[in-house]
C-alpha cells in the first residue's frame, strides 16, 4: 500500500477546491502550469476527422496551434459555439463533437491561419 505522501498528498480541499498536486496550490492559483512553454509547431493548423475509440461516434480535431492553453480554451469555446456542438481541449489538440472539418477549415483560415485537411 501506498503512503500519503508518495501518492501527492491532498486532492481535493473544502476551503479552495480541486488542488494541484505538482505545486499544492488550488487549481485556479496553480503557478506550475503557467510556466509551460507553448509547443514548437510548423505553424501549419491541420484539421481532421476520427471516430477510433469513440464509439463510432465522429470528433473534429484541431492540431497544430502555437497557443498556450487559456488560448487554446478560448479557442476552442468560439469554435464549439460556431458549430454548435460540443467539445473539449485536451493536451493541445481542440475535439469537437460532429463532422465539422468543413466549417471549421473556413474559420480558421477566416483568422488568417494557414489551415490544411487532414486525413481522408
Amino acid at each position: 500500500m501506498r503512503s500519503r505522501s508518495a501518492s501527492g498528498g491532498l486532492v481535493y480541499s473544502t476551503d479552495a477546491g480541486r488542488m494541484c498536486p505538482a505545486c499544492r496550490q488550488p487549481v485556479a492559483q496553480c503557478t506550475c502550469k503557467s510556466g509551460k512553454p507553448v509547443p514548437a509547431t510548423d505553424g501549419v493548423v491541420r484539421v481532421s476527422r476520427e471516430t477510433k475509440g469513440r464509439g463510432g461516434k465522429a470528433v473534429t480535431l484541431v492540431k497544430g496551434l502555437a497557443l498556450d492553453e487559456a488560448g487554446l480554451i478560448a479557442l476552442g469555446k468560439q469554435l464549439k459555439a460556431a458549430c454548435g456542438s460540443g467539445g473539449t481541449v485536451k493536451d493541445g489538440v481542440i475535439e469537437v463533437q460532429g463532422d465539422h472539418c468543413d466549417r471549421l477549415v473556413e474559420l480558421l483560415k477566416a483568422q488568417g491561419r494557414i489551415v490544411k485537411r487532414a486525413g481522408g
